[in-house]
């Protein structure tokens, strides 16, 4: 049976990839561009979302990387971002693929900084998911200021107006 946070993580790895499809109609350098949001351009917003993405990713799967995760070329081409990208989702699919309740009530060690701090499975889950949406929403407003018509991103849960590239994902 398929949980939550399976369909999460595929939810997760289908709105990534729509999002890079749709910003494959930018010029070269557009995505480079100044555009509104948190960070000043869709390719920062979107190597954020891949770099955070890499570090829950690590801690979930107990890799022992922590911020070295961050000592990375952080200024990639969307095509190289994008491969990244759908690399870490198929990641994050694999590990939510083999959950239990026991494993959603472990802990892991995340370093902050300034200290390590265990979280549980579930909520570093639940705030991974809530931080790619949040900067996804971030990057649709970026997409549509340089041009592009942003593709719907919410339209995979519900079998009502479910997008037809999502299908892939339900059996």
């Amino acid at each position: 049976m398929l949980t939550a946070f399976e369909r999460m993580a595929q939810n997760n790895a289908w709105a990534n990839a729509t999002l890079y499809h749709a910003a494959q109609a930018l010029p070269e350098d557009a995505a480079n561009a100044e555009a509104p949001g948190f960070f000043p351009s869709l390719a920062r917003t979107l190597n954020h979302i891949y770099e955070v993405d890499l570090y829950y990713i690590d801690a979930l799967e107990q890799g022992g990387l922590g911020r070295a995760v961050y000592q990375r070329d952080d200024n990639p081409s969307l095509t190289s971002l994008a491969r990244q990208q759908a690399a870490s989702d198929a990641r994050l699919i694999a590990f939510c693929e083999t959950l239990t309740q026991d494993a959603l009530n472990e802990t892991r060690p995340t370093d902050r900084g300034e200290g390590v701090v265990h979280e549980t499975v579930q909520a570093l889950l639940l705030h991974l998911f809530q931080h790619q949406v949040h900067h996804r929403g971030q990057a649709h407003v970026q997409l549509h200021a340089l041009g592009i018509a942003p593709p719907q991103l919410d339209e995979f849960h519900l079998s009502f107006e479910r997008a037809p590239s999502a299908q892939a994902y339900w059996p």
